[in-house]
This record gives structure tokens, C-alpha cells and sequence, in this order.
């Protein structure tokens, strides 16, 4: 059941799954280098300093990445352009952060 709704291609799928991308990718960063800290000193830490959010953004949209480059190759190109929609989205939130920061 779970791989077939995998093999899904739809666009709003897409959306979904690259919503979903860069939260599990920031979860994996905050377990691998950040678990001494807890989830709220993690989040102020990134939020407050521009080194990191260029960093702990980038490795959390490099979920997203493969999740693009597994439904490219597969041919399913609706699921693709939602993830690839996502991506762009939170890389513009991820710069405007910056900006503003």
C-alpha cells in the first residue's frame, strides 16, 4: 500500500511530498549535529545567525533534491514540479529570512 501511493503522479502529491522534504531534512540536521540543543535553542540558534541559515537551509531543501531526481527519473513529471514548486518556495523564504535577519 505505502509504495503504491509512491508511485503516485499528481501535482498536488508533489506539493505534499515537498512540504514534507525539508522538514524531515531539517529534522535529520538537528539530530545529527544539534542534539545536545533542544528544539527551541536549534530553531533560535538558526533563525539568528546567516552562516546557518545558509547552511541548515540548504542541507534541508537537499531532501527535496532527491525526492526531484527520483520522480524525474521515473517519469513522473506532475509529482516532480510540485516538489520542484516547493523547493523554490522555501528557498525564497529561506533567502527573504537572510535578508531580513
Amino acid at each position: 500500500m505505502a509504495l503504491t501511493i509512491l508511485k503516485k503522479d499528481n501535482l498536488k502529491f508533489g506539493l505534499v511530498l515537498g512540504l514534507l522534504g525539508p522538514i524531515v531534512g531539517l529534522a535529520i540536521v538537528y539530530l545529527v549535529k544539534y542534539h545536545s540543543f533542544t528544539i527551541g535553542e536549534f530553531f533560535n540558534d538558526f533563525i539568528s545567525e546567516n552562516k546557518k541559515i545558509t547552511s541548515i537551509g540548504s542541507l534541508s531543501l537537499l531532501a527535496n533534491a532527491v525526492l526531484f531526481t527520483l520522480y524525474i527519473n521515473t517519469h513522473r513529471d506532475n509529482t516532480a514540479k510540485g516538489i520542484f514548486l516547493t523547493t523554490v518556495i522555501y528557498g525564497i523564504g529561506i533567502l527573504v529570512v537572510k535578508i531580513l535577519n
